[in-house]
């Protein structure tokens, strides 16, 4: 058995194991509220300067760091944002002209949702593959296109999924913009998104000791829980008997009074 194939199966064993961790039965919100991470972690205040934005799905980040962008934009703080692929895979394998009307109905909602939030330049699409952003041309072009915002808006910070995840996507976004900032040097927050789900507190595979929150003001909150209501794709059935992408129990994770960031 070859290097490259040893490295091959590894990497399905890792996708396997993290997709059953996703699809397993997740970590109630009342645990992560009995934990009471904003006394314990320490508290951030708003970056100032142009901030970049980076999802590897439309809808990651709403969900990581939608409260902290409508909060940035009502101070008068530049945002932009860049969107990896379409998430043309969330319902599954397709045709593809079923995957191209899912990728288009979910650009349509995040525009509605971005709007809820502020006022935003619109995306950066960079229509790369969905479920496919890990493999190296693809991680590649992703860390080109980021590089390319922070350089053009002067990026004082650049926020992105958590690079332990456990999502190959949101793993390989955050690879590309921690490449991308350290090559402009911008600094870079990571967001979680399914870490909420898979993960317990004082999980011993988080980083709690870099990880920091943001506090949101309740009308800050509002905005987000609007933005995230325009994800209909995410929050209904996918199909008889196929539970949402994103189900009640999820959204809990993400309705916080703060958001967290990996840093």
């Amino acid at each position: 058995m070859t290097d490259l194939t040893v490295r091959e199966n590894t990497a399905a064993a890792t996708r396997q194991a993290a997709a059953a961790a996703i699809d397993a039965q997740g970590t109630d919100e009342a645990e992560w509220q009995e934990a009471r991470l904003p006394d314990h972690l320490p508290r951030l205040v708003l970056p100032a300067g142009p901030v970049v934005v980076v999802a590897a799905h439309p809808d990651d980040e709403v969900l990581g760091f939608g409260g902290t962008i409508a909060a940035l934009l009502q101070a008068g703080v530049e945002v932009h944002t860049v969107c990896l692929s379409d998430g043309e895979a969330s319902h599954g394998p397709g045709t593809p002209s079923a995957r191209a009307r899912l990728a288009a109905r979910r650009r349509a909602e995040l525009s509605a949702a971005l709007r809820e939030l502020g006022e935003l330049p619109d995306p950066v699409y960079a229509g790369l593959p969905d479920t496919a952003l890990d493999r190296p041309e693809h991680e590649s072009e992703a860390r080109a296109i980021i590089g390319e915002l922070l350089g053009a808006v002067g990026a004082a910070l650049c926020v992105a999924p958590w690079e332990g995840d456990l999502h190959s996507d949101h793993e390989a976004a955050g690879r590309a913009a921690r490449h991308a900032g350290r090559a402009g040097s911008t600094p870079v927050w990571s967001y979680p998104v399914w870490m909420w789900h898979w993960a317990r507190p004082h999980d011993p595979r988080v980083p709690w000791h870099r990880a920091a929150v943001l506090p949101l003001p309740e009308p800050v909150t509002d905005r987000k829980k609007a933005a995230l209501a325009r994800f209909s794709s995410q929050l209904e059935p996918r199909g008889a008997g196929i539970a949402p992408v994103l189900p009640t129990a999820e959204i809990a994770h993400h309705t916080r009074a703060f958001e967290t960031v990996i840093r």
